[in-house]
C-alpha cells in the first residue's frame, strides 16, 4: 500500500444540544479530519481531541501541528504491507496517541478499500449488528434529563449513562432509579472524585449501576484499586487506559471490572485490538466509548465494536443526536430494538460526503511524498 499524501483539515460542526460534562460544556466541535491518499483509494480518519486539553492534554491545536510536522511526513511516501505498520512509523513521537489514531485509523480504511472488505473484517470483528446505548451530559435540572432519558429509551435505546460530579449525582440518581427501577444505567465521572470521598462514593451502590466511569484520577490506576475494593458497584476505567499494557495492570490490580475503549485514546486500531485482546483473556467485558464524533469518527466505533469482546452496548448512537446534518451517507441510524446493522461494503460502509466537507472546512494542508 504506497501512501502517497496525507491530507488533513479542520472542520467546525455545531451540536444539536450542549453536551456537559465535570469539564464544562461544550456547544460545537472543532474536528480534525485525515485523509490518507493510497494508490488512487481515500482512506479517512478523525483526530478526537477536544477543543481544550481537559480531557486529555491532547487537544486541536497540538494535534495539527503535532500531524503536520511529524506523523505525515512519516508515512508519506512510504509503501507498507499493512495499515498496522504505520505505528512503528510514528514511533519516535512519544504521546500523541488520539493523533497517531487519526492516521492509522485512516489507512486501515484505506487498507480495507484497497483489499475490498469491510473495515469491520479486517479488525477481525464478528458482529453483524452492535447494541447502542447514549451518553447524557450534565442538564440545566433534573426535569430535563429525565425529560431526555424519556426520550432515549423510547428510541430504543439499551443503556443510559449519565454524566455525574460532586453536587450533581446522589440526588440525581435517585431521582432516576424512583422513575425507572429496571433501566441498565450507570454513570461517568470523569475524575471527579477523590479518594477521601469513598463513603460518598459507597452511596451509589445503592442504585444497581451496571458500573461507574473514572470516579478517580485521570492517570491513575492503584486507587481505582482501592476504591473497587470499597465497592460492589463495578468500577470502569476510561482515561487511565493508554495502551494494553495499562490495561493489564489494571486487570491484574483489580481496578475495574470493565474497560471504556476509546479507539483514539489509545492510539489507533492496533492498539485498540490489543486491549480488547488482554480484556477478553481475563474476562474483562469491553464497551466502545465516544468522544462526539463526526460520523467518520462513528464509522471506525461502529466497527471496532463488531469484535468478539464489545459485549456491553457503547456510546455509539445516532448521527441526529448530534449533528443536523453528518458528513456521511447513510447518517448513523439505531433501530427501535437499539441496534446498529453492519455494512458489508469496502471500507467502513459510509459514503463521505466531501462537498458538505469542503464547506465545512475552514483550514486544510497536504503532506506529499517523495
Amino acid at each position: 500500500m504506497k501512501i502517497e499524501a496525507i491530507t488533513l483539515r479542520e472542520i467546525r460542526m455545531p451540536l444539536v444540544h450542549f453536551f456537559e460534562t465535570s469539564f464544562g460544556r461544550t456547544y460545537s466541535r472543532r474536528i480534525l479530519l485525515l485523509t490518507a491518499h493510497c494508490e488512487g483509494v481515500d482512506g479517512w480518519g478523525e483526530c478526537v481531541a477536544g477543543e481544550d486539553p481537559f480531557y486529555s492534554s491532547e487537544w486541536v491545536e497540538s494535534s495539527w501541528l503535532t500531524i503536520l510536522r511529524y506523523l505525515a511526513p512519516a508515512v508519506a511516501g512510504r509503501t507498507l504491507e499493512t495499515a498496522r505498520d504505520s505505528a512503528v512509523l510514528m514511533g519516535r513521537v512519544r504521546g500523541h496517541r488520539m493523533a497517531k489514531a487519526a492516521l492509522e485509523n485512516a489507512l486501515w480504511d484505506a487498507e480495507a478499500k484497497l483489499k475490498k472488505l469491510p473495515l469491520w473484517k479486517l479488525l477481525g470483528g464478528i458482529r453483524k449488528e452492535i447494541p447502542c446505548g447514549v451518553s447524557i451530559g450534565i442538564q440545566d435540572s433534573v426535569e430535563q434529563l429525565v425529560e431526555k432519558i424519556h426520550t432515549e429509551l423510547a428510541a430504543g435505546y439499551r443503556r443510559i449513562k449519565v454524566k455525574v460530579k460532586p453536587g450533581w449525582d446522589v440526588a440525581v440518581l435517585e431521582k432516576i432509579r424512583s422513575r425507572w427501577a429496571d433501566i441498565t444505567l450507570s454513570c461517568d465521572a470523569n475524575s471527579a472524585y477523590t479518594l477521601d470521598q469513598v463513603e460518598h462514593l459507597r452511596t451509589f451502590d445503592q442504585f444497581n449501576l451496571l458500573m461507574i466511569e473514572q470516579p478517580l484520577w485521570d492517570d491513575d490506576i492503584y486507587y481505582h484499586a482501592r476504591l473497587q475494593k470499597e465497592l460492589s458497584t463495578a468500577i470502569c476505567l476510561d482515561e487511565s487506559i493508554w495502551n494494553a499494557r495499562a490495561a493489564a495492570q489494571a486487570v491484574e490490580t483489580g481496578a475495574c471490572r470493565i474497560i471504556n475503549i476509546k479507539v483514539g485514546r489509545v492510539g489507533g486500531f492496533g492498539e485498540a485490538i490489543k486491549v480488547h485482546n488482554v480484556c477478553q483473556q481475563n474476562k474483562i467485558p469491553v464497551w466502545c466509548g465516544g468522544m462526539l464524533e463526526s460520523g467518520i469518527g462513528r464509522a471506525h466505533n461502529i466497527a471496532l465494536s463488531t469484535l468478539e469482546n464489545f459485549s456491553l452496548p457503547g456510546d455509539v448512537s445516532a448521527s441526529k443526536r448530534y449533528w443536523k446534518e453528518d458528513i456521511i451517507d447513510p447518517e448513523v441510524q439505531v433501530s427501535k430494538q437499539g441496534m446498529i446493522a453492519i455494512s458489508d461494503l469496502p471500507g467502513t460502509g459510509y459514503r463521505i460526503k466531501e462537498d458538505l466537507i469542503e464547506k465545512l472546512t475552514v483550514r486544510k494542508e497536504t503532506v506529499r511524498g517523495n
